[in-house]
């Protein structure tokens, strides 16, 4: 599980690259499928008392167009 938090420490870091800042964003599955991120939602939890009462969701759908093969992890 990642917060928000580190979430957003992790982004600014990346997002000081202009190659990052133009790049395509996707989602990798633990079935090593690539999905491409279409959106993000807050959501409210309706848990009462609870200390995570909301979460960041990311929408993610089949990719349009087909990407090449990964390279390497820059």
């Amino acid at each position: 599980m990642v917060l928000g938090r580190t979430l957003q420490k992790a982004l600014d870091k990346f997002f000081k690259s202009p190659v990052v800042q133009d790049s395509r964003c996707q989602v990798l599955l633990p079935n090593g499928e690539f999905l491409d991120l279409t959106g993000v939602k807050l959501l409210e939890n309706k848990i009462i008392g609870s200390k995570e009462t909301h979460r960041l969701v990311f929408l993610c759908e089949k990719s349009k167009r087909e990407m090449g093969k990964v390279i390497r992890v820059v």
